[in-house]
């Protein structure tokens, strides 16, 4: 214990990454955030769900409900918005019309892509202290150090017919 006076037991370390990580991790998600909801109108609850979809094809209810860790009634408030919306669809199972399977709709998955664009814009603006060799290069070392063996996606978002 011997430090007591030794600046460096309360100066931050060179290396440490974590707090910069975490004020970066932040802004990106506050102004991701402000986009989803400004621009579309949804949250970050949505987006998940809606990528899930595109991901993973259509759900049953009582699985897309398990998979985002949700309670089934939450998720029933969360498909109303979605559905009238027209993002997503609900169908009756032809096995057991008591239960539902949900769908991305071409509307969402439009939707979807208009999403990830805005949100690549506004994740560049963060970045936008590095080239874009740089940026990719953060990329490639946080998916390393996440242990992200592949990306969910090296393709670009959708083209839907907008600009």
């Amino acid at each position: 214990m011997g430090c007591m006076n030794d600046k460096s037991a309360v100066a931050p370390a060179a290396h440490l990454s974590g707090p910069l990580m975490q004020h970066l991790g932040g802004r990106l998600r506050s102004e991701g955030e402000a986009e989803l909801s400004k621009t579309f109108g949804l949250r970050g609850r949505h987006l998940i769900a809606l990528t899930l979809l595109r991901e993973f094809g259509d759900q049953s209810q009582a699985d897309l409900a398990g998979t985002l860790r949700v309670d089934p009634t939450s998720l029933v408030g969360l498909l109303n918005e979605l559905e009238a919306a027209g993002l997503v669809e609900r169908r009756r199972t032809p096995r057991d019309r008591r239960r539902h399977t949900v769908a991305l709709t071409s509307a969402g998955m439009c939707r979807l892509a208009d999403i990830e664009r805005a949100l690549i814009a506004s994740e560049q603006r963060a970045l936008s202290g590095l080239d874009p060799t740089e940026q990719a290069t953060l990329h490639a070392l946080l998916q390393k150090a996440t242990g992200n063996i592949t990306s969910w996606s090296d393709e670009s978002p959708t083209d839907c017919g907008t600009d």
